[in-house]
């Protein structure tokens, strides 16, 4: 079979800036706060006296893009209708029955959509199976351990019923908690037919409507496949062939040294592969941090069976799989390959086809459904869908299953009438390989193109997993911890993680990110001994921040109003102390002047906060006592 394949990166979809228009007063919930949430803020007060904040200003109206689709229904079926039972959906909908909404799932194939049936849930089945072979087939390893091991071996198909009896006990997990909570599973195809309807059903049967309030689209992804390549499922596969584990082919090329490359990578060496690497960048591993590529492909790759090709796409497959390499740039000839299989790891695209977006004006952006920084679906004219938002991969501002659910959990709270922005830089990735890599925020490179638009310095400290008691004693030294930060006032900007368990190491850094903890204070923190979150703490230790920044959480102008804002709010609802009013200064001028920045997430001693907003600039002052 010829072919020519142009290979083309699946992109998120830009953030825009659509701001919700409200009338009435919101309160507002503080999750991994972005700036952007807090721009409009103010504080208004009820005719109870209670004190609220709300969202004025600049900001544009939400627009019903319904044109010749109807009016909305009067009553509704439901509260909330998701469309997808992935895990960002499963997550939309426990939280929906805790607020107390009346919910449905629709569900077109099985529960747990591609991270529990055909992605991160098996796959890290297998990778448990390869860490545990790579283990006992390392004579060195074992020798310094003092164990004799015999030669280990494995059985492919229990290998295999050991991936999917996991994905089919976590898919039970999920609907049984579903089933468990009230919440309704409804099987179908879900195609968007109106304001605030949807339709679903089977092939050959009769098709259903029912209405919500809101629906959120949670319809997940698929394997992408470029152009000219034809996937027959045995000899040319996806991850979703991959993870049935077939056959282990002797030779397997993978195209793509993403996340899911590397991961097979792994798994397929640990059983006896060969493995050569296509990538069509010039350097592997492109999404990481560089510095932490650099080690991992001398620790991952270098010393297993693999070899690897970057600048290069392939042009050709047949059977057996011969795979014609060309420059990715000039398309010249660079060699031939005739391997046992190849494996199509080129990334994932969007799962929206037949969603019937059109029904509602709603045109997509390479698959992508766009949506503003609230996940709130917007209409082809830039205008706010009203009660119809996108969550997950379909959206496509970070493909990982987790961050979906963080979006879905987001929007309930929005529905719910607490407004919610997720930050994003605050969401850890991870790589399950051995050793694994994890990541929260930006790379270097990023950080430092943002310090150069917006003139301010970078640092960058290390920390290795040799000088970790508790790596040395399981003899796994090799890794490496990495912090990018400000030094003038300790942001931390990102960090990035390869070493023994460090998906799980990451989780101490993105929660510093996702509350606005400073480097100044979280080397207070307190870490057990011998463990390896020590890594982090010694990470945190050796940073150099500057003496002028406060030892207390600097804040962002915006977040830092809220956190004042909400100190009044709790004091006002808890004690009765006489309010004493103060002039003001604007944020600008306190931020730069009063040190503004300090203000601790746990405001104790505010006296009162005067905040006052017109189109350009709020204006903030604050007394402190003692």
């Amino acid at each position: 079979m010829h072919s020519t394949l142009s290979f083309s990166q699946a992109t998120t979809v830009p953030t825009t800036n659509y701001a919700f228009h409200s009338q009435s007063p919101i309160n507002l919930r503080f999750y991994g706060l972005r700036r952007e949430a807090f721009g409009i803020s103010i504080l208004t007060r009820s005719s109870s006296g209670r004190v609220r904040l709300s969202t004025r200003g600049r900001s544009k109206r939400t627009s019903a893009s319904t044109g010749n689709n109807g009016t909305p229904p009067k009553s509704f079926d439901y509260d909330l209708i998701i469309i997808g039972a992935g895990v960002g959906g499963h997550g939309a909908a426990l939280h929906a029955v805790e607020k107390g909404l009346k919910t449905a799932i629709i569900e077109g194939d099985v529960v747990g959509g591609t991270c529990v049936n055909r992605g991160c849930v098996p796959s890290k089945a297998l990778l448990a199976v390869s860490g545990r072979m790579r283990e006992l087939q390392s004579e060195h390893h074992m020798k310094a351990l003092g164990l004799q091991v015999s030669a280990a071996g494995y059985d492919r198909q229990g290998v295999a019923d050991h991936a999917n009896n996991l994905a089919s006990k976590i898919r039970s997990n999920l609907t049984n908690s579903m089933k468990a909570l009230g919440v309704d599973i409804l099987t179908g195809f879900g195609n968007i037919v109106g304001p605030q309807k949807v339709k679903y059903g089977k092939v050959g049967f009769t098709d259903n409507v029912v209405t919500a309030k809101d629906i959120i689209i949670a319809t997940g992804s698929v394997p992408f496949v470029p152009k000219g390549i034809e996937v027959d499922g045995k000899t040319v596969i996806t991850s979703d062939h991959a993870l049935k584990l077939e056959f282990v082919p002797d030779w397997i090329a993978i195209v793509g040294s993403g996340y899911i490359g590397l991961e097979f990578s792994d798994v397929y060496t640990a059983l006896g592969s060969e493995v050569t690497f296509i990538e069509a960048l010039d350097q592997l591993m492109p999404g990481f941090d560089p510095e932490i590529s650099k080690l991992a492909q001398r620790v991952l790759i270098n010393p297993r069976k693999i070899d690897y090709h970057t600048g290069i796409t392939p042009a050709r497959d047949g059977k057996p799989v011969i795979v014609e390499l060309t420059d990715a740039k000039t398309k010249e000839h660079k060699d031939t390959l005739e391997v046992d299989a190849a494996l199509i790891a080129t990334g994932r695209a969007p799962f929206t086809y037949g969603l019937g977006l059109e029904n509602i004006n709603v045109v997509t952006q390479r698959g992508f459904v766009p949506v503003d920084e609230r996940m709130r679906v917007i209409d082809a004219n830039g205008n706010l869908v009203p009660h119809l938002y996108c969550i997950g991969d379909a959206n496509g501002k970070m493909m990982l299953a987790h961050a979906a659910s963080a979006q879905g959990i987001s929007v309930v709270e929005q529905v719910t009438g607490r407004d919610h922005v997720l930050n994003h830089l605050s969401v850890p990735a991870a790589c399950f390989t051995h050793p694994e890599i994890s990541m929260v925020g930006l790379t270097e490179p990023q950080a430092r193109e943002k310090a150069e638009k917006e003139g301010f310095e970078i640092s960058v400290a290390k920390t290795s997993f040799k000088a970790n008691t508790k790596a040395l004693a399981e003899n796994e030294g090799e890794g490496l911890a990495k912090l990018i930060y400000r030094p003038d006032n300790g942001e931390i900007l990102g960090v990035h993680i390869f070493g023994l368990h460090a998906a799980d190491l990451i989780h101490e850094a993105s929660n510093a990110v996702a509350l606005g903890t400073r480097i100044q204070d979280i080397r207070f923190a307190v870490h057990a001994h011998p463990t390896l979150s020590e890594v982090l703490d010694e990470l945190f230790k050796s940073a150099k921040v500057k003496a002028s920044a406060s030892t207390s959480s600097p804040t962002s102008e915006p977040v830092a109003a809220v956190l004042a804002a909400v100190s009044l709010f709790v004091k006002l609802l808890c004690c009765d102390d006489e309010l004493y009013v103060v002039s003001c200064y604007s944020l600008s001028l306190v931020g730069r002047e009063r040190g503004f920045g300090g203000v601790k997430s746990r405001i104790r001693n505010i006296l009162v906060v005067l905040l006052e907003l017109d189109n350009h600039i709020g204006i903030i002052k604050i007394l402190y006592k003692g």
